[in-house]
């Protein structure tokens, strides 16, 4: 009986030891390198994992990074310059940089300017209302103002303002990882590029109507009339489908455009009051 037991003993041994030699050499065969500079990258990275770099997140970001010979594409707009720097530190390349995004709403349809028509009565979500209808005020291309972009932001960067119905951006908040892009259906809002002591200027608008039936949407909408275009001495402003659009890198802020839109879609953020010219008065000869 006891020799039985340590047969069995010795056959179910050889065995283990069998299949685990076997195991061995498969886990050799098989075996999947990985480039121990994903985990420094990864460690160099803010974790977000917001996905603004185009990315499922930071450790796919690292993957790509190291894969890459250069980092001309890549960009990780959470940490910016900065984290950009450390990581072309650590593969040995030489890192671009590029001017810091901010999201900006072009919109201004609040109630005053837009009002309502008819009232939507389902879901309170942009990509529902906007998949049913075209919205409860003339404006098609305007903001539902239900807030989705509010729901996709992880950073507390935009909120919806309760007096005008519209979303607004806090910048020093904001990453720019295009979450509330991505989520609103209108393609309202923009990755504009930031500039210092958070001065912007832009088309707040995206109507593609012609000029009357989109003013007739809205008091303040484009009407594609071209002045700004013509005003714009660094080619930064361009109309097409009946909407001028300026380009944040051609800008200079001079706000010269601002001035001569009639309908006052373009908007001026964060700018010292314009100085009001005095008109002398006539001098009265006596004879």
């Amino acid at each position: 009986m006891s020799i039985t037991i340590l047969y069995t003993i010795i056959t179910l041994s050889a065995i283990g030891a069998t299949a685990a030699i076997i195991l061995y050499f498969v886990a050799q065969k098989f075996k999947v390198y990985e480039d121990p500079r994903i985990d420094d990258v990864e460690g160099a990275l803010p974790g977000a994992n917001c996905g603004g770099c185009g990315f499922a997140g930071c450790r796919a970001f690292a993957e790509a990074c190291v894969k890459e010979n250069n980092l001309d594409d890549l960009f990780c707009p959470v940490g910016g310059n900065d984290c950009m720097t450390d990581v072309a530190g650590i593969l040995g390349l030489e890192a671009v940089k590029k001017d810091p995004r901010v999201a900006v709403v072009r919109c201004n349809g609040t109630c005053e300017h837009r009002p309502k028509t008819n009232r939507f009565d389902g879901a309170s979500t942009c990509a529902i209302a906007s998949s049913v209808y075209s919205g409860e005020t003339g404006c098609q291309y305007g903001c539902h103002g239900y807030g989705d972009c509010v729901s996709a932001c992880d950073f507390d960067a935009i909120h919806m303002n309760p007096e005008t119905g519209l979303p607004e951006v806090v910048d020093e908040k904001c990453v720019a990882c295009g979450a509330c892009v991505d989520a609103c259906p209108k393609d309202l809002i923009e990755l504009r590029k930031k500039f210092p002591k958070g001065r912007k200027i832009y088309v707040s608008c995206r109507n593609k109507d012609k000029g009357g039936v989109a003013r007739k949407a809205c008091k303040v909408a484009c009407i594609g009339c071209g002045k700004c275009e013509k005003e714009c001495k660094f080619d930064a402003i361009t109309i097409a489908n009946n909407l001028a659009f300026i380009d944040s890198d051609k800008c200079k802020l001079c706000r010269k455009c601002v001035s001569v839109c009639p309908t006052h879609a373009i908007i001026e953020v964060n700018f010292p009051p314009r100085k009001i010219k005095e008109i002398p008065k006539k001098e009265t000869v006596e004879n």
